[in-house]
C-alpha cells in the first residue's frame, strides 16, 4: 500500500523570492487598501501604523532587518529543498489555493483537486506583466520557469481522492486540464504549486496532485474545520490506494499576511507541534482574511499528517515586516519525516 513518507509546510510569497530592497515594492498598496484585517477588527495603514507603534516596527522593517531576516528565509529554504531530496518521495500531494490565476470571477470551487496527466506552467508575456501590480512580476522566478514547461500529474490517485471525497460527503471539482483565459494576468498551474515545483523540488518535479482550496474569496471559503475534515479524508484515500509508491504532503502558503500576527503564527506552530486539531479548527474564522486565508492550506495538510506516526521540527519561523504598519509577509517553514 502507499505510505506517506513527508510532510512539509511552507509559505510561497513574493518575499521569498524578491531581494530585501523589492519588498518595499508593495508598500505602496499597502497604504492604499482601504481595509486592513488584523485580530478581528479592520484598519487602514495609518490606523495600524499608530495602534502598533509600541513594537518598533520601523526598526524591523529597516535594510539591515530585512537583509538579515531574507538571508534566514534562504537558507530555510535551502534546507527543505535538501530534505525533499533526502527523503525522495515517489508523488507529492500539495494543498494550495488560488489567487484568481487558475480561477476568475466567472468560477471558483471551494475544493478543486487535479486529476489530469499533466500541468504545464510559464513565463510571464509582457501583456501579462503590464497587468500585475507592483513587485508580483518581480517574484516570477520564484514560482515560473524560463520557458514553458509541462509537469507530470498523478491521474491514479487524483481520481481516488476525488471517489472518496464524493463517497464522503465532498463536493469537490475535478480538473483534468489547466484553463486558459483571454487577457489574463497569469497563466499555468499558479504560484501556490510552482513555487513548490522551484523551490523544494528544485525543478525536478515528481508527480503530483494539486488540491486547490479557495481560500480567499467569499462567499464559498471552506472553514478551518472543513479544511481539516477535508485533509483526513485525504489521508484515508492515500491509505486505501493500493500502490507501493511514497507520497509526500504539502500545505503550501501562509503565514499571517498582508499583517503580520505573530502571536498567532507562534499559536499556530504550536499547535502543530502538538497535533492540536481543536487549536486549528476554533480559530475564528475572521483570522483567515486576505494572505493570513492560506493557512487553512496548512490545516488541510495537518489533516492527513496528525494521522501518521511521522514527527519533525519547525526549521524556521521569519517575519518579514516592510513597514511601520506590521505590513509584511511572515515566512514558516516545517517538516516532518
Amino acid at each position: 500500500m502507499a505510505k506517506i513518507t513527508l510532510g512539509m509546510w511552507t509559505s510561497h510569497g513574493p518575499t521569498l523570492s524578491t531581494t530585501p530592497q523589492e519588498w518595499l515594492m508593495r508598500v505602496k498598496a499597502d497604504q492604499n487598501r482601504p481595509s486592513h484585517p488584523f485580530r478581528l477588527k479592520n484598519y487602514s495603514f495609518d490606523e495600524l501604523r499608530d495602534l502598533r507603534r509600541s513594537e518598533d516596527l520601523a526598526e524591523q522593517a529597516s535594510l539591515d532587518q530585512r537583509t538579515i531576516r531574507h538571508g534566514r528565509c534562504m537558507t530555510a529554504i535551502s534546507k527543505m529543498a535538501d530534505i525533499w531530496n533526502d527523503v525522495k518521495p515517489d508523488v507529492a500531494i500539495i494543498m494550495g489555493n488560488d489567487q484568481k490565476e487558475i480561477f476568475n470571477d466567472e468560477m471558483i470551487p471551494a475544493f478543486t483537486v487535479f486529476s489530469g496527466d499533466t500541468l504545464y506552467n510559464e513565463p510571464a508575456s509582457a501583456e501579462q506583466i503590464s497587468m500585475m501590480a507592483p513587485g508580483i512580476h518581480e517574484a516570477e522566478d520564484g514560482h515560473n520557469p524560463s520557458e514553458y514547461t509541462e509537469y507530470p500529474g498523478q491521474p491514479e490517485l487524483g481520481r481516488l481522492i476525488i471517489e472518496q471525497a464524493t463517497k464522503e460527503g465532498f463536493d469537490v471539482a475535478q480538473m483534468t486540464k489547466l484553463p486558459k483565459h483571454e487577457k489574463h494576468w497569469s497563466s499555468g498551474v499558479g504560484h501556490a504549486f510552482g513555487y513548490i515545483y522551484r523551490q523544494v523540488m528544485r525543478d525536478k518535479v515528481v508527480p503530483n496532485v494539486p488540491i486547490i482550496a479557495n481560500t480567499f474569496f467569499p462567499p464559498n471559503q471552506p472553514t478551518a474545520k472543513r479544511c481539516f475534515e477535508f485533509g483526513r479524508m485525504v489521508g484515508r484515500a492515500i491509505k486505501g490506494w493500493d500502490s507501493d509508491l511514497t507520497v509526500a504532503i504539502i500545505g503550501s502558503g501562509g503565514m499571517s499576511h498582508f499583517v503580520i500576527d505573530e502571536d498567532l503564527d507562534n499559536l499556530f506552530m504550536k499547535a502543530l507541534e502538538s497535533r492540536n486539531a481543536d487549536v486549528l479548527t476554533n480559530l475564528d474564522e475572521g483570522y483567515f482574511q486576505t494572505g493570513t486565508s492560506e493557512l487553512k492550506n496548512w490545516i488541510s495538510a495537518a489533516g492527513v499528517m496528525f494521522e501518521t506516526s511521522l514527527q519533525g521540527e519547525m526549521i524556521d519561523y521569519v517575519p518579514c515586516y516592510r513597514s511601520e504598519a506590521g505590513t509584511g509577509t511572515a515566512n514558516g517553514f516545517v517538516c516532518w519525516r
